[in-house]
């Protein structure tokens, strides 16, 4: 994938799939965001969405994502999304579902680079809607994906306290 001049400087970056390598990195960006470390979490979320369908090509049709943008070697950026279909009615849609910058270089595109990466990747699958959810509470977030274009969808999340939790 050819090199991509991040905004406001000279310094170039590369849009690819994640190692095994990249865990840690990913993981790093995400806590630096969350505050919660789950390494585990990454290690299953590349297990699922890379390494299985790299090596059964029957999983190929799943259409999971999990990019990194890269100076080098290292991570600067991630996105996770993959395809869903008929939840609820719900006909097959992009969903984006983990999405971090290093905060040195969030003014810098990065973000909308992966998010587009993804974007295309679903359009080339045939889907023609992407969603997300998000707290509400996440104002970088929220303003991150409206400003991508997105809003309120048609569906609403619901949820409930499981007695003895």
């Amino acid at each position: 994938m050819p090199e991509i001049l991040m905004r406001g400087g000279d310094s170039a970056y590369t849009l690819r799939t994640a190692t095994q390598g990249d865990i840690a990195q990913v993981a790093a960006i995400d806590v630096s965001i969350t505050g919660i470390e789950k390494p585990g979490y990454w290690e299953d979320i590349h297990d699922r969405y890379v390494r299985q369908p790299a090596e059964d090509p029957g999983l190929a049709h799943l259409n999971r994502l999990f990019l990194c943008a890269c100076q080098g070697e290292t991570v600067i950026g991630f996105i996770v999304g993959e395809i869903r279909a008929w939840e609820f009615g719900s006909p097959p849609c992009g969903w984006v579902f983990a999405v971090g910058i290093h905060k040195e270089v969030r003014t810098r595109y990065v973000a909308q680079t992966l998010f587009q990466a993804v974007c295309d990747s679903f359009r080339q699958a045939g889907v023609s809607i992407i969603r997300t959810m998000l707290a509400r509470d996440n104002t970088l977030a929220m303003s991150f994906f409206r400003s991508q274009g997105m809003m309120a969808g048609p569906f609403i999340q619901l949820e409930m306290e499981l007695a003895g939790s």
